[in-house]
């Protein structure tokens, strides 16, 4: 089935139609990564945007469901160049086009998604339109009449209605050493040393995973928990996870951390750290084009270090109008942009990366280890920001 890519600037891709037939609108976004397509399509921060892999082959192992991030596809479409045919992998349960299908996604594939990612690089985000409905004329309108993100407040379509405890399986993966005996596939917990309780701004599955394997009880509540309410459950530490939409529309979420400011630990990720920013006194502004993929240099400001990260952000801290509250520790040295800030004073600390990246790099663990030191911190009634 032939399908039609329009982007708002005019701008018209033909391909062939992958999972369902439909029109959809979003941003586009585009990503770089080689692998991870299964974690960025169920990301609850993709809501309201369309994915385009700039990686020629996506599909070509499968799609496992314990990959999740959460229980499916969050995007509005997805744009590749080539859709693998065949699929091999040992834990793959189906094709990547059958679960496009079976989740209702509208896809377009036979797309040059790298002159995407150059008209982006030249003229900032697009909005764009997929469909196997319109005319070309009634595509590019589509696309033009697309809704924006900024002031979008996404938040409200993927966090958890109800409270819940994280009971999830936490372990790690590892192959198992047969010559040793060795036939199981997960490495052993540790035991539950710390409480936090997680406002789900949009959360992943690996988050809380994570945050389970540092030794951590989880407990994930909806984005507008009044701050009273997660304090009665006598968390070590909040934490505002990653989320879509534009940080400035979340009103209520940055009036419950004002309230929990200086009471105990707070920390962010992602949108979560934009909020708590907003709430130290920062501004935040749109990115001209977002930060998406494994590629994305960080350094620390203060031990000169770089990571390669992961991120899927589009927007960022207005270093333009920083509080004086506010202490950048690492920025992205793509843009220049804060990419991890803390509190000049109070245990409350944001980064703009993703700490648990199981399909990119996984050398970012300094994030929870700030966590874990600042919790003890607070317990002794010592602690240094």
């Amino acid at each position: 089935m032939k399908a039609i890519l329009a982007l708002e600037d005019g701008t018209t891709f033909e391909g062939t139609a992958i999972g369902v037939a439909g029109t959809v609108t979003g941003e586009i976004c585009c990503d770089t990564s080689v692998m991870g397509y299964q974690e960025l399509l169920t990301d609850p921060a993709c809501k309201g945007r369309i994915m385009a892999m700039t990686y020629t082959l996506i599909g070509n192992y499968g799609v496992c469901e314990e990959d999740n991030e959460s229980a499916a596809p969050q995007v509005n479409g997805l744009v590749v160049t080539e859709l693998a045919r065949l699929h091999s992998n040992w834990r793959a349960e189906e094709s990547m086009g059958d679960w496009l299908t079976r989740h209702n996604v509208v896809g377009i594939s036979g797309i040059d998604t790298r002159k995407i990612a150059t008209l982006q690089r030249n003229k900032g985000a697009l909005r764009g339109c997929i469909t196997t409905e319109l005319s070309v004329e009634d595509a590019i309108q589509t696309a033009q009449n697309a809704p924006e993100l900024t002031g979008a407040d996404l938040v409200s379509c993927v966090t958890t209605p109800t409270i819940y405890h994280w009971e999830g399986e936490s372990r790690a993966w590892k192959l198992p050493n047969k010559t040793q005996g060795d036939l199981t596939n997960y490495t052993e917990l540790p035991p539950v040393s710390y409480k936090v309780v997680v406002y789900d701004l949009g959360v992943r599955r690996s988050t809380l995973r994570r945050l389970r394997q540092i030794g951590c009880d989880v407990t994930v509540v909806p984005a507008t928990t009044p701050a009273e309410e997660a304090l009665s459950l006598r968390p070590d530490a909040i934490i505002l996870s990653d989320g879509p939409g534009d940080p400035a529309a979340l009103s209520a979420v940055t009036a419950q951390v004002k309230s929990l400011a200086g009471k105990l630990p707070v920390a962010g990720i992602g949108l979560g750290s934009l909020v708590i920013a907003i709430a130290i006194g920062a501004t935040t502004r749109k990115l001209r084009v977002g930060h998406q993929g494994c590629n994305q240099p960080v350094k620390s400001l203060c031990s000169g270090k770089v990571d390669i990260t992961t991120q899927n952000t589009l927007f960022t801290i207005d270093s333009a109008n920083m509080p004086e509250a506010l202490e950048v520790t690492e920025v992205n040295l793509n843009d220049d942009t804060v990419a991890a800030y803390r509190h000049a004073s109070q245990p409350m600390f944001g980064v703009q990366y993703l700490p648990t990246t199981p399909a990119g790099a996984d050398d970012t663990t300094n994030f929870y280890n700030k966590l874990i030191q600042t919790i003890k911190d607070v317990k002794a009634g010592k602690y240094n920001a």
